[in-house]
């Protein structure tokens, strides 16, 4: 009996699978594609017969985990399993992440903590498929709706260039795909075939992956050599943490918040943002890389584990090279 209403109370909190092809707009979206991108209509048609609604998508894009405490999100990326992990498949890819370096200009570390936040170094990569992922929330997520539908349409596209099987490719619940969680727009615009093999592969090759993260970040305005966020005191703990505006670290000064450790060369200037620890709230200067870390996910919390992944996988790699 208690097996049974658990069953019943995840069905009416989940809802059940069913076929997406019932959803609103699908014809018109098939209309588009054919006109646009001379895409086969019968094809299409039987392609979103075999995709699946899925409410668990909706679930989950609904509740992400940037949603938790700070302290709780950290220790989901900043852990031993991680920098164990990453230390292994920095090893593994030395001579690739050193040519990414070079020829993109972001660190090492970052690129690896990347890969490292987002799918455990190509372990976890997703477990919806694809197909069924970007249908739901095209035509059932209206929030966000038109992005979905284009990223939907991309996915359609980078299927048709790269020959995948439209049914068998795993994603994220957001769509997001392969090694380096791309989504379908990012993968057709910045994948890098960075292991010279003719072919971009982020689902299955590393270096590409590898190579795919440092164009991604350069593409979107990474500063070689420029800091990425400094932690700060307040003389004032009262100061308004957050700003819309980013000020010199001199103006910083002359408003009471001094960062904790010197910045090597002219630092940029910087935004100032609180994060409640255990012991109260740690301050941290953010600056433009910091912001283009956010731009791989709009998240304060996800830069930061990033940031701070990538400091305990340096750290770790030196000590035990």
């Amino acid at each position: 009996m208690k097996l049974t209403l658990i069953i019943f109370s995840i069905l009416l909190l989940f809802g059940t699978v069913g076929n997406a092809a019932d959803l609103p707009g699908i014809p018109q979206f098939i209309d588009e594609m054919v006109e646009k991108h001379q895409f086969k209509r019968d094809e299409l048609a039987l392609t979103f017969q075999r995709a699946e609604y899925r409410p668990d998508v909706i679930a989950a894009i609904t509740t992400p985990a940037t949603i938790k405490p700070w302290v709780e999100y950290r220790a989901s990326f900043i852990n031993p399993v991680r920098i164990k992990g990453g230390v292994g498949f920095w090893k593994l890819y030395e001579a690739t992440f050193k040519r990414a370096e070079q020829q993109y200009g972001v660190p090492q570390e970052i690129i690896l903590a990347v890969i490292g936040v987002e799918t455990l170094y190509g372990r976890r990569a997703g477990k919806f498929r694809t197909l069924d992922a970007l249908t739901t929330l095209a035509f059932d997520y209206l929030r966000r709706a038109e992005f979905f539908r284009n990223e939907l349409a991309e996915y359609l596209l980078l299927a048709r260039e790269q020959n995948f099987d439209l049914l068998a490719i795993q994603a994220s619940y957001a769509g997001a795909l392969g090694i380096p969680q791309f989504m379908p727009s990012n993968y057709r615009k910045y994948a890098v075939d960075f292991n010279g093999n003719g072919k971009v592969d982020l689902l299955h090759e590393p270096e590409d992956a590898i190579g795919s993260v440092a164009n991604y970040l350069k593409q979107y305005g990474w500063k070689t050599g420029e800091p990425i966020a400094q932690q700060a005191k307040l003389s004032n703990e009262a100061f308004p943490p957050g700003l819309a505006d980013s000020r010199s670290l001199a103006a910083w000064g002359d408003a009471g918040v001094m960062p904790l450790t010197k910045p090597q060369g002219v630092a940029p200037p910087a935004w100032l943002l609180d994060f409640t620890v255990e012991a109260g709230k740690e301050y941290w200067l953010t600056y433009n890389n910091f912001r283009v870390i956010t731009l791989y996910n709009n998240s304060n919390f996800y830069a930061m584990s990033v940031f701070q992944l990538a400091a305990a996988l340096r750290a770790a790699y030196y000590t035990n090279s």
